[in-house]
């Protein structure tokens, strides 16, 4: 299951909602997202944003 640091789901009418440290899994039918504040299903998704900071290896 993908982790992101931010992840910005962008919905049908253009409003976005923003999450921060979240893990989620795409599905034909939208999104479900667990977050600390619990487990969330979004339906109405048109585009999506995820994105991972990551520290750099040596």
């Amino acid at each position: 299951m993908p982790h992101a640091d931010t992840l910005t789901v962008v919905h049908h009418d253009d409003t976005r909602t923003r999450f921060k440290d979240v893990r989620y899994q795409l599905h034909r039918d939208g999104i479900r997202i667990w977050s600390a504040d619990g487990e969330h299903a979004i339906t109405d998704v048109l585009m999506t944003h995820a994105y991972r900071q990551r520290e750099v290896e040596s």
